[in-house]
């Protein structure tokens, strides 16, 4: 399975373990993201037709030192999986979708006929974060889920996605599971985080049972209750139809 990104920080963070915790699972898969630091899709939209090598290229979790086009990113291999984002200080306010994502949806579906189109739901800052009266106008972190919910919901039926990875889900319920933090900054995913998004993932789009999977989180020390806290939240995750 081939999967392309298009994103910034927050799919480099839900990319960055899946390539090998897919080969924990018998899954033979390769991730490339485009990344701009909090790249939003207006960003996105415009670099399509700029053409301009704006974008880091990163390759199963790492940095090639390559800077591509979106056009030429998308013709560069057959595509099975493409995913898209909102910047995650817009992912709560639909307006800031359209119409940068309809045309998107609509360059994708030409230049990639053959690829599924998936939307991915990004995940709420945490608690007590300096990013809720900088960036966005929520009172925390229940309520910018609740936001990002309903606008990715409301985007995936709009462009007729074919599915939605729920990124967003699992960090709001691992948050409340109390295993411990998910963030590293506020916002961005720390190793448990990365961990469960790359989790979600797998189960999503391939519908492997997780349960098995004994792949250890490079130089970082994840407790086995978390883990097992990650495995039981995602494999009640229905894979993608």
């Amino acid at each position: 399975m081939n999967i392309l990104s298009i994103g910034n920080s927050f799919s480099q963070d839900a990319t960055y373990y899946l390539h090998d915790l897919a080969l924990h699972s018998g899954v033979e898969l390769t991730t490339a993201n485009l990344y701009i630091g909090g790249c939003p899709l207006e960003k996105h939209f415009r670099n399509f037709y700029s053409d301009e090598r704006a974008y880091q290229l990163q390759f199963n979790g790492y940095m090639t030192g390559f800077f591509v086009s979106l056009k030429e990113a998308l013709l560069s291999r057959s595509w099975d999986i493409i995913t898209i984002q909102q910047v995650s200080s817009r992912s709560g306010k639909i307006e800031t979708y359209f119409p940068y994502l309809d045309t998107l949806a609509q360059k994708i579906r030409f230049l990639c006929p053959k690829a599924k189109l998936v939307i991915h739901q990004v995940w709420m800052y945490e608690e007590g974060a300096s990013h809720y009266g900088r960036l966005v106008s929520y009172s925390g972190p229940d309520e910018m889920y609740a936001a990002i919910s309903d606008a990715y919901a409301k985007a995936t039926e709009r462009i007729g996605a074919d599915g939605m990875i729920p990124s967003g889900d699992t960090m709001y319920r691992l948050s409340k599971s109390g295993v411990g933090p998910i963030h590293r900054d506020g916002g961005h995913a720390n190793a448990l985080g990365k961990y469960a998004i790359a989790m979600t993932w797998l189960r999503y789009l391939t519908g492997v049972d997780v349960s098995d999977n004994d792949y250890t989180v490079p130089k970082e020390a994840l407790t086995e209750e978390a883990t097992n806290m990650v495995k039981t939240i995602v494999n009640s995750i229905p894979p993608m139809k």
